[in-house]
């Protein structure tokens, strides 16, 4: 969508758009969105609709109201007195320099993403060896002049020869696909569009002995509807280089099941093709077939995509392969190629007792690096490829870690991260056990030892034991009055763990408390930790959230009157059930970018994938019935039950979840009876669902976000007075 009108309109249609709300938001004058009298029957449930027409995202109504809704908010910020300040205090917080891990790659030289500080975007560096200098390899700051072009992938073929790179525009989940001579970092002609949730996958000899790669995309789609209409039938294509995306060949298909994901992968010595299958279960089906022989056939390794699997390679006749089938909290077997049925899968690394088996791969001296995780931390450990354990890993506290190793060379770095400590950056010997410090980040003014961060665990309304990280001055006291930002997720499989945002230091410095509550439906205990946030069982992940903040009131931290809630996308959805649940608990909700239509959410882009999760409308009387008792659209109260104070945010390229979720949702808090705080909505343009945001926006919208945070608790943040 294009938030643009044309400048003789938009007087008029503001003027035809203000409207006094009929609720006690009377001081308030919010837009009165386009409606019409659509009402949907569900198993003989009638459920009203009446913003419908904001599902259009391109029509002139919906353009007029985005405007004057941005015009209505912008003005309200304008007026908070410490803005400027804050937005002052978030950049320079920003503004320091950032180093990823390094990595060694197939051309023997050492590759690095490097942002100086207030880039955009980080630019991929590479280097002869690690201190040596440096030539820019990516710089997508260059390819856009706003940093709205992010580069979201690299891989290089196997001979070292070439690069491709995708890049997003506009924060869009629509890839293009471009190729560097890797020696020359000259452009090559081939571009890819219209490929989705893909890398390019090289191939030395391709289908008919050219070089070239495999990638998924989705038939082009009709114009005007790029980031609306539901995308169906992801298809695998194989690209020879130097040819037209036109001439590329359909190398997989699967007709019969268009709301099908497919995502490809080469064995290491290109022999064997793996695909992946998803979008209608939990986890993910696996097929692999012989490219050697042209004759072969796919042979079905895991037909259904009940449990999650993952191929690490195929070594002669035996598929190593993580796996949940059998192991809730994963494994990593062996599996015969000519003989794949689950009997004759084997253990090589048995499912762990106490904690989550999260990730594994094969790496340098035939070693299997594992990711284990437990309440919410990393562990990770190095086995042999016959599956005994040879050590853990030593990390400096809990936290969050990223090694970077390959099959190729022996170099091994991992960066580590915490809730007060920036990513740094160390050197790992596989055989020594030895770390050593590469990168230190430094923050100007931050000093972390004024803080601390504890793990607390609190009892659910079932009494399940859930687990909470804490961060705050060492000196608050427990005296009712201390601000709290509770955020959290509750879905899809996906762990909150530990990690550094420098957008939250002006939260930590003004006296506030980071919580960060583990809820189910995630994967931090394995597979049962996430059914039991899912379908029917989801609101468990509701009381688990409302039960963090009820322990942060019983255990003396804070009172509703200081608790702020905070979510993105599923975590959005998880903001305003609970805000429509418990509206007394909370005096702030940020709900961004959320799943807040649950009758039709599967019906716009790719939401149709949400269904393992959240179940759909159309299943059952029973799960429509569930599903409306909590979709934050239908819920909202209009009682005159008092609200705490709402900023909805979202964005004008969001195909993930489409703006259609929080603009009807805003439409109806707005026009109902919720007390006089303010209920505003924040609509981003040239941006998305989060992945890839310049940094200019995101200094921009968390200057927003505490902004309003601030002035609805009515604090002046330190150094603004």
């Amino acid at each position: 969508m294009t938030a643009t009108i044309s400048a003789g309109l938009f007087p008029v249609l503001i003027t035809m758009a203000i409207a006094t709300t009929t609720g006690t938001n009377a001081a308030t004058k919010y837009p009165l969105a386009p409606t019409d009298g659509t009402v949907d029957n569900y198993f003989g449930i009638e459920v009203p609709d009446p913003y419908r027409p904001l599902e259009n995202d391109t029509a002139a109504e919906t353009l007029s109201w985005v405007q004057v809704e941005n015009a209505l908010t912008n003005d309200y910020l304008s007026r908070i007195p410490f803005r400027e300040c804050l937005r002052k205090q978030i950049e320079s917080n920003n503004n320091y320099a950032k180093n990823g891990t390094p990595f060694r790659w197939k051309d023997g030289k050492y590759y690095q993403y490097r942002n100086d500080g207030l880039s955009n975007q980080s630019v991929l560096y590479r280097m002869d060896k690690i201190g040596a200098p440096a030539e820019v390899v990516l710089d997508p700051n260059k390819l856009s002049d706003d940093g709205t072009v992010a580069l979201t992938g690299v891989s290089m073929s196997n001979d070292g020869k070439y690069i491709a790179y995708t890049i997003s525009r506009s924060g869009s989940d629509w890839t293009e696909i471009y190729v560097l001579d890797a020696a020359t970092l000259k452009p090559l002609p081939d571009h890819i569009e219209w490929a989705k949730f893909t890398g390019a996958e090289w191939s030395k000899k391709g289908l008919d002995g050219r070089p070239g790669f495999f990638y998924s995309a989705y038939p082009r789609p009709e114009a005007g509807k790029e980031f609306s209409n539901a995308n169906e039938n992801h298809n695998i294509y194989f690209h020879t280089l130097g040819t037209p995306q036109q001439e590329d060949v359909l190398f997989y298909s699967d007709p019969a099941n268009p709301l099908h994901f497919h995502e490809i992968g080469l064995t290491r010595d290109e022999r064997y093709a793996i695909i992946s299958t998803g979008g209608q279960g939990f986890g993910n089906g696996l097929m692999v077939k012989d490219l050697s022989n042209p004759t072969s056939q796919w042979i079905v390794i895991e037909p259904s995509q009940d449990y999650e699997n993952g191929v690490l390679d195929i070594i002669g006749d035996t598929i190593i392969m993580q796996t949940s089938y059998g192991a809730p909290r994963n494994r990593v077997v062996k599996v015969p190629l000519s003989a794949p049925a689950h009997e004759n899968w084997i253990d090589l690394i048995a499912q762990p007792e106490d904690a989550v088996l999260t990730g594994s791969q094969i790496i340098y001296g035939d070693r299997i690096l594992v990711y284990y995780e437990k309440d919410a931390s990393d562990h990770p450990a190095l086995y042999t490829l016959s599956g005994k354990k040879i050590r853990d890993i030593k990390l400096p506290t809990f936290g969050s870690v990223g090694l970077a190793v390959s099959r190729d060379y022996p170099d091994a770095f991992y960066s580590f991260t915490s809730f007060l400590y920036p990513a740094a950056v160390y050197t790992y010997d596989l055989d020594t056990d030895r770390s050593e410090l590469l990168f230190q980040p430094e923050i100007k003014g931050f000093n972390p030892d004024d803080y601390t961060t504890e793990q607390v665990f609190y009892t659910s309304a079932d009494g399940t034991r859930v687990p909470m990280f804490l961060t705050y001055r060492k000196d608050l006291k427990r005296d009712g009055t201390n601000p709290v930002y509770l955020y959290g997720y509750g879905g899809f499989n996906i762990s909150l763990t530990p990690s550094f945002s420098a957008n939250r230091l002006v939260w930590l410095e003004n006296g506030g408390i980071y919580a960060q509550t583990n809820l189910r439906g995630g994967s931090e205990y394995g597979e049962q930790w996430h059914e039991a946030g899912t379908k029917m069982k989801k609101l468990n992940v509701f009381n688990d959230f409302i039960a963090a903040a009820e322990y942060m009131i019983k255990e003396g931290w804070t009172s509703p009157d200081y608790i702020v809630i905070e979510g993105g996308s599923n975590g959005g959805l998880l903001v305003g059930a609970v805000v429509n649940m418990r509206p007394d608990l909370f005096k702030v909700a940020i709900p961004r970018v959320g799943v807040m239509d649950m009758m039709r959410y599967h019906l716009f882009t790719i939401g149709w994938n949400w269904a393992s999760d959240y179940g759909t409308s159309a299943d059952s009387p029973e799960m429509a019935r569930y599903l409306l008792d909590y979709s934050p659209l239908h819920t909202i109260r209009n009682d005159g039950t008092p609200y705490p104070a709402i900023l909805v945010t979202t964005a004008d390229h969001d195909d993930r979840v489409v703006p259609a979720h929080s603009f009807k949702y805003a439409a109806t808090l707005q026009q109902a009876n919720t007390g006089d705080a303010p209920k505003l909505i924040r609509i981003d343009s040239k941006a998305g669902h989060g992945a890839g945001k310049p940094i200019a926006k995101v200094i921009d919208e968390y200057t927003d976000l505490y902004s309003f945070i601030f002035h609805n608790l009515g604090i002046t943040p330190k150094g603004c007075k």
